[in-house]
């Protein structure tokens, strides 16, 4: 099993460096968060939590998620990169095809788009976009994505996307892979469909074989189960060995390592937080590699 250190909340400055002993202790890669804006009023519910009240407020660090990733990206050699999870619909597919693709090529393919529908209608309001519509909105926009990332004049006519030939380059060398966030059953469809991996929101064990099990289904009917396919999963339990043993026997590919606000609180020094990678590395990626 692979493992998956959150970065999100923390200094901005201490990025880069986390990033680098993250990579040198073992772990698959690293993933940042995403709100384009955080309003000081949220009347949205927030659906990760039993009192629908996110932990987080308008002051907590949401730096850009691309630049965020080329630092980290430039202070390493194979890790991996992403976001979970970028909030797609509200943003451009042309504004993100060129990110996107550029980051692939300057990373040598480590970065992996990971991306979501997003929870929060309050930001949709103020972009000026469609909450309800926002599914539909980024099932066209992976499709778009997808085209500008191949390379050469492309056309598309869609519901949403309408535009003559045109052509983003450079483009990556090869297409981007796409992991998706959700966990209602039109995501899952959706992750079946047309992602190249999962990202959980945090589930219980006991739901991982089961949610497993759903998407090989899906992914058998969609046609696309011979294609490879990564579940990168947070448990809502303490991390246990024998838990992620259990686990990477039904197939779930990935764990990982809690944000650091959860031990440290939203404040933490460089050095306690490399104490606790190096912690996690001992206890459960160097057993499991």
């Amino acid at each position: 099993m692979k493992f998956w250190q959150m970065v999100p909340w923390i200094e901005v400055e201490q990025l880069a460096e986390v990033a680098k002993f993250a990579e040198e202790v073992g772990f698959e890669g690293v993933m940042n968060a995403d709100h384009a804006v955080y309003p000081e009023v949220v009347k949205a519910q927030y659906p990760y939590s039993t009192t629908g009240k996110p932990a987080m407020s308008p002051d907590w660090p949401y730096p850009d998620a691309w630049i965020s990733i080329m630092a980290m990206a430039a202070a390493t050699t194979w890790l991996k990169l992403s976001t979970a999870v970028y909030v797609l619909p509200l943003r451009s597919p042309f504004e993100v095809a060129k990110a996107t693709g550029t980051l692939a090529i300057l990373t040598n393919n480590r970065f992996i788009l990971g991306a979501g529908i997003g929870w929060m209608k309050d930001e949709f309001d103020i972009y000026g976009v469609d909450f309800h519509k926002r599914g539909k909105i980024m099932d066209e926009q992976i499709a778009v994505l997808r085209k500008l990332w191949a390379g050469g004049m492309v056309s598309h006519k869609g519901e949403i996307y309408d535009f003559p030939a045109l052509q983003i380059a450079p483009a990556p060398e090869k297409t981007v892979p796409i992991y998706l966030g959700g966990h209602a059953p039109k995501a899952l469809k959706r992750i079946a469909e047309v992602a190249d991996g999962l990202i959980g929101a945090g589930n219980m064990p006991d739901e991982v074989p089961g949610l497993l099990a759903e998407l090989n289904r899906m992914r058998r009917e969609a046609g696309r189960d011979h294609l490879p396919f990564e579940t990168v999963i947070p448990l809502s339990t303490p991390p246990d060995i024998d838990t992620f043993k259990r686990l990477a026997d039904q197939g779930m590919t990935s764990g990982v390592s809690y944000p650091f606000y959860f031990s440290l609180g939203l404040h933490s020094s460089l050095d306690d937080k490399k104490r606790l990678m190096e912690d996690f590395a001992k206890r459960y990626i160097r057993p499991l590699s």
